[in-house]
């Protein structure tokens, strides 16, 4: 026993109680604490059995991740860890009971499932989530949940990571008892019996609705049991199971992990092996896992995405209510920000200047929303309420109501201009003027108006109401509060938000550039237009360089490039081939032509007559065309990014180098199993990075020049993380 773990009595029942805030974390103390509660119970002739429950939110959240972190880096010794510890637990001479709330994930399952029994409020979730971070379930995981689950479900929980709620859990197996009100006591008055109950009578009772089932606490619960019932000892569902259908899935759906796969594999250990050398077998895959690039990457992404959100001398304005936002333009991206609003409940007035574009980004706003119900993912009603709260609008009235107003139209600095002199004029005094430009000066924006201190970039990536990324663009006048209450909003409307420098581009398009620039360079040279884009998404991006482009639109940068033309510099390399694509009118999937050729069903075909122009366009230009090999490819468009989010770390655009990582990795496909560009840069090695950096500028010239910052961190034998700004 210790501060973290309490000990008080219900009773013949002792209830341990664990209390470290926020998620109960299994830190180091807590499961010693929880062993010496149950041994104390053992010990005391009074008491009948034990209850295990976590006070606050939820039970037990899982393992204290920052532990990994000093496990790897030589900070800490794993120790004996905690299966030692859920032995000892489950082979209590009383019974055990787990009470489940909030969540039960990862190690949290882990404990709950070394206990005898476990009973869960309806709310409640369960799962092996480790897979989420690179690793396995390390503390028994994937020998236990097979013996309660049966094998084939457990290695679809553990290789997936998937939460199930408390009912499935239930239906399962997993959970033996479901408590309706008070988790702990009973909520009506419900005469008993003394008997060790089966995990079959109990289903049994639920499926008729028995008061005992669904109205039992956990005190009342464990006073029900006569004896321990060990799961290492279950044996009935364990079973060989299809590795190879599951194995196709998980590389489908996880291209590029492993973890999944080592996930599988202990699995299948529990039914070969005895319970104690399928612990071994977990231990060893654990272990493997453990020391991988891909669990530091994923935990780095994991901690990344809480990191952003501290801002030097920027507090997030939790108390900031938007009760009311206008958002003007409601084509794709307007439609999908007014979408974010009403999602997170606040009423949106969405304003389009002709009744014809109105009722077209309405339309499309619909089918979004029919198309969510029509997955089961959305009930009719919640839909329908939710297109209630959008107010269309072909004038300003009823703008001055609005706590924030989004301007979403088209990447043209006059117009946007002229856009936020007319809001200026109607906004509240204190209200947020916010540009959705992905390019363009946030300084310029602002200089309309005679409130610059209230004007902020609010960059949404398209479909802006799935992806989770918000660069929020600081003015140079943007006001500390006006930026904090941006992080807040992004926080409501369930965005990462990323606060960001004002430059041409920003971070996440800045960086875009020069890697889109390598792929088409590498095309003109001689490698196909489908090699490119397949050794980039073998690398692990979302999709290649080339057929992100038909997607997005090729008109959209083509716009862009005429907008910025007068900015290029003389003489410097330039793609040849896209704005031709654009002036044929070929601009990707929306005209079934671009890069590539599209079907109906938009599937991508390769399209010889584009082949023929990026052979003529390298003619015209003098380039001698030769074989590139894939190594090429990848290093030139990844080192591409990375060469440019130094310099854009270097002058401050960034704040940190995890930064640029949370933007790459929820924004543009980058594989979070390799952490963001930065990150990754940094598990090359910023020396082998440098190093090859140098010899495409030695093949390449100027643009290949290495970012000061590169060079310095290269050559002084530093990371990118290691980066403080003065």
């Amino acid at each position: 026993m210790n501060s973290l773990v309490q000990l008080t009595r219900e009773g013949a029942v002792g209830v341990i109680t664990i209390h470290n805030p926020p998620v109960n974390a299994l830190s180091p103390g807590v499961p010693e604490g929880i062993l010496a509660c149950v041994e104390a119970i053992v010990a005391d002739g009074k008491l009948r059995a034990a209850v295990l429950i976590g006070s606050g939110r939820t039970f037990i959240a899982g393992a204290d991740i920052k532990e990994f972190g000093k496990i790897t880096s030589g900070e800490r010794t794993r120790g004996v860890g905690l299966n030692p510890i859920l032995e000892q637990i489950e082979n209590a001479a009383k019974p055990v009971v787990a009470a489940i709330h909030g969540t039960a994930f990862g190690g949290g399952l882990e404990v709950a499932m070394a206990c005898h029994y476990r009973v869960a409020v309806a709310g409640a979730q369960v799962g092996q989530p480790e897979v989420k971070l690179g690793l396995i379930p390390g503390a028994g995981g994937t020998q236990r949940l097979p013996r309660l689950v049966g094998s084939a479900k457990a290695a679809e929980l553990c290789a997936f990571g998937e939460p199930i709620s408390a009912q499935v859990a239930f239906d399962l197996g997993l959970v033996d008892c479901i408590a309706d009100g008070d988790l702990l006591r009973n909520t009506r008055k419900t005469e008993l019996p003394a008997a060790n109950l089966s995990p079959v009578f109990l289903r049994d009772l639920v499926a008729r609705q028995a008061p005992f089932a669904l109205l039992s606490g956990a005190v009342a619960f464990a006073m029900t049991l006569a004896a321990p019932r060990r799961t290492s000892g279950l044996t009935a569902k364990l079973a060989e199971f299809d590795r190879d259908s599951l194995t196709k899935k998980v590389t489908q759906k996880l291209r590029g992990r492993q973890a999944p796969l080592r996930a599988i594999d202990a699995v299948a250990a529990a039914a070969r092996m005895s319970f104690e050398e399928g612990l071994a077998e977990e231990a060893r895959l654990f272990q493997e896992c453990l020391y991988s690039d891909e669990s530091k990457s994923l935990i780095h992404a994991f901690f990344g995405e809480r990191e952003v959100s501290k801002v030097p001398g920027i507090a997030g304005k939790s108390d900031f209510a938007v009760r009311k936002a206008a958002i003007i333009g409601a084509g794709t991206m307007g439609g999908g920000i007014t979408m974010n609003y009403v999602n997170a409940g606040i009423p949106v007035l969405l304003k389009e200047t002709t009744q014809e574009a109105l009722d077209k980004g309405m339309a499309t706003i619909r089918r979004n929303y029919e198309s969510t119900v029509a997955k089961g993912r959305l009930s009719r009603e919640e839909a329908e309420r939710r297109l209630a709260l959008i107010t269309p609008a072909l004038s300003y009235d009823g703008f001055e109501d609005a706590d924030i107003v989004v301007e979403a139209v088209f990447e043209g600095l006059d117009l946007k201009k002229k856009i936020f002199t007319e809001i200026d004029a109607v906004a509240r005094p204190g209200a947020i003027l916010a540009s959705n430009t992905s390019t363009l000066s946030i300084d310029e924006i602002a200089s309309a108006t005679k409130r610059p201190q209230d004007v902020i970039g609010h960059h949404y990536f398209s479909p802006a109401n799935v992806m989770r990324l918000l660069e929020i663009v600081r003015g140079k006048a943007s006001s500390p509060e006006v930026i904090g209450a941006s992080l807040a909003i992004g926080k409501k409307l369930g965005k990462v938000a990323v606060v960001v420098g004002n430059c041409r581009g920003f971070v996440g398009n800045r960086m875009f550039h020069p890697y889109r620039r390598e792929a088409q360079f590498l095309v003109e040279e001689g490698a196909s237009i489908p090699e490119v884009d397949e050794v980039l998404y073998e690398f692990g991006m979302a999709m290649g360089p080339l057929s992100v482009g038909d997607l997005a639109g090729l008109d959209v940068g083509w716009r862009i490039r005429k907008e910025f033309k007068h900015l290029e510099k003389p003489g410097i390399r330039q793609p040849l081939v896209e704005d031709q694509l654009c002036e044929m009118g070929r601009f990707g999937q929306k005209t079934r032509a671009g890069w590539y050729q599209y079907d109906e069903q938009r599937n991508r075909l390769p399209d010889k007559a584009v082949e023929a122009l990026v052979r003529q366009a390298a003619r015209d230009a003098g380039i001698e065309r030769r074989n590139v090999s894939r190594e090429e490819i990848l290093d030139r468009c990844i080192y591409g990014l990375v060469n440019e989010g130094a310099r854009i770390l270097e002058e401050g655009i960034a704040l940190r180098s995890v930064d640029i990582d949370i933007i790459y990795l929820n924004g543009y496909g980058f594989p979070a199993h390799r952490g963001g560009p930065m990150f990754y840069a940094d598990t090359v090695g910023l020396d082998k990075v440098y190093a090859r950096i140098c010899e495409f500028e030695r093949a390449h010239g100027e643009l290949w020049t290495p970012a000061p910052l590169l060079k310095r961190l290269a050559l002084e034998g530093k990371r990118f993380a290691d980066f403080q700004p003065e």
